[in-house]
């Protein structure tokens, strides 16, 4: 009997793999919006993020979701995700 695969995936923030269903999935739309996904099925382009403020600052810092999704992204946008993280977390 085989054991099933738990898929992982690396924080842009601190770069720990760790299994899909503990982190946060940020998505680029078709639109090149921005958005957390909460469901982690809406489709488009995903970087994973771990569910603590210290990671996602990590991220703003190191440029992880622009190097993730190959564009600049405005200073607004970082400012809507902190606060989405903010209610989740």
């Amino acid at each position: 009997m085989s054991t099933k695969k738990i898929p992982l995936r690396q924080c842009i923030g601190c770069g720990e793999m760790k299994s899909k269903k503990e982190m946060i999935r940020v998505l680029k739309t078709s639109e090149d919006d921005i958005v957390l996904d909460a469901t982690g099925r809406k489709n488009g382009r995903g970087a994973y993020l771990c569910a603590s403020m210290e990671c996602f600052r990590k991220a703003v810092k190191n440029k992880g979701l622009e190097r993730s999704f190959k564009m600049a992204i405005p200073k607004e946008v970082y400012e809507a995700l902190e606060k989405e993280m903010e209610q989740i977390g």
